[in-house]
């Protein structure tokens, strides 16, 4: 088979390409959202929300008319969604649960604390069975254990090593705080009985790396955090997987114009690849990026394509912050053209535009202001905020 080529803006097209964030949107509604994820393989969950939690900041950017509403009734009320383990914690299709069971393994095998967590499981089962869904704050186990972070309640140690071994599953969420529930109750019994399809080590590493690159769109085979939380996946590992890969026809390579290092996609992108090297414009599009966005699991690559160098500073100190503390890169047409900050006031409804920054080559235009301003009339909505408060921006024009 004939190596794919791309000049730099064709191998951009194509990622934004797969991803959905060129053109027309490819995906709608909740069929969107799951059409989405299995492309994806899975969305990187994070619990802060100013403007929107980032498995929902991905799903806004890409599903027509998506509301936060749609990913909690997939995920809580029709169940077709787990909250687990793959890249870090995500969001991923119930159907892929068997395929983790290597990681509740290693949880079952060993915890901090070991014998005061696994000595409260029983007390978690009793209270589910008399009275439903738990907390943390619903447990009389007020005593602290060492943790992975730091000591912490050893109610919420119990809960977290059962929903890491898989006894648990998070029912549902209010705000921040997580409900759970034995996993019989959550998972279809046809899924929990799944043996793990890849016992084997390399087998798994193979499909664990090729879902990644499937996530993604393009990768090289190099350290990044695009393979964050694959155990045992070092260079020499991640190399076989490549070489497998290649070798069975699973991924193609890719050489980008004036880059050394070659890329790969998924054998079954090469039509989308073709149709970037046939076609030149799509409609233009402005979109808002969540942070540990799917597109940006690795940041050079995104630097090494877009010459956009972006780090998510809400971990930096405030003095040391080049933009702000949730900033989200902002796409439009083809290209990233700089990052906004907002923050979604759910008391008063209103959504604060904090600043919107331009990468220095952008040439605005009047479509270009205008395609922003209706793109945060769109995220405004979704933050359901009835107001937006422009606090300080180098934009012109009326919202």
């Amino acid at each position: 088979m004939e190596m794919i080529s791309f000049t730099k803006r064709q191998a951009c097209r194509f990622l934004l390409l797969k991803q959905g964030l060129l053109g027309d949107y490819r995906f709608e509604g909740k069929q969107g959202v799951m059409e989405f994820i299995h492309q994806a393989g899975c969305i990187q969950f994070d619990p802060v929300d100013v403007c929107g939690k980032n498995a929902e900041l991905v799903l806004q950017s890409r599903i027509r008319n998506f509301s936060k509403q749609m990913l909690s009734d997939l995920l809580y009320q029709e169940r077709v969604l787990v909250d687990y383990f793959d890249k870090n914690l995500s969001i991923f299709p119930v159907g892929d649960w068997p395929y983790f069971e290597r990681f509740r393994e290693q949880h079952r095998q060993w915890e901090r604390s070991h014998e005061a967590v696994r000595g409260g499981r029983s007390q978690v089962r009793k209270h589910i069975a008399d009275y439903g869904p738990v907390c943390s704050g619903d447990l009389d186990m007020p005593d602290k254990v060492d943790w992975y972070w730091s000591r912490t309640k050893l109610s919420r140690a119990v809960l977290e090593h059962m929903y890491f071994t898989g006894e648990l599953a998070v029912h549902h969420k209010v705000g921040s705080i997580k409900y759970y529930d034995l996993i019989e109750n959550c998972i279809p019994e046809t899924v929990l009985s799944g043996h793990e399809p890849y016992p084997d080590e390399h087998d798994h590493h193979t499909w664990r790396v090729l879902r990644r690159i499937g996530s993604v769109g393009l990768l090289w085979n190099r350290a990044s955090d695009a393979w964050l939380n694959i155990g045992g996946l070092k260079s020499a590992e991640r190399s076989a997987a490549f070489h497998r890969l290649l070798k069975e026809g699973n991924i193609e390579k890719v050489h980008v114009e004036g880059m050394k290092e070659e890329l790969y996609m998924l054998v079954e992108d090469i039509p989308l690849a073709k149709q970037c090297e046939e076609h030149t414009s799509w409609k233009k599009r402005c979109e808002f990026i969540a942070p540990l966005d799917n597109l940006l699991w690795d940041r050079k690559l995104i630097q090494a394509l877009f010459g956009f160098d972006y780090k998510w500073e809400i971990y930096t100190p405030a003095e040391k912050r080049r933009y702000g503390h949730y900033v989200l890169p902002v796409i439009y047409d083809d290209r990233f053209i700089g990052r906004i900050e907002a923050s979604a006031d759910t008391k008063t409804h209103t959504l604060l535009v904090k600043n919107i920054w331009f990468e220095p080559d952008v040439k605005r235009t009047k479509k270009m202001d205008e395609a922003i301003d209706a793109s945060i009339r769109r995220f405004s909505l979704f933050n359901q905020c009835r107001e937006i408060i422009m606090e300080k921006s180098d934009q012109n024009g009326e919202l």
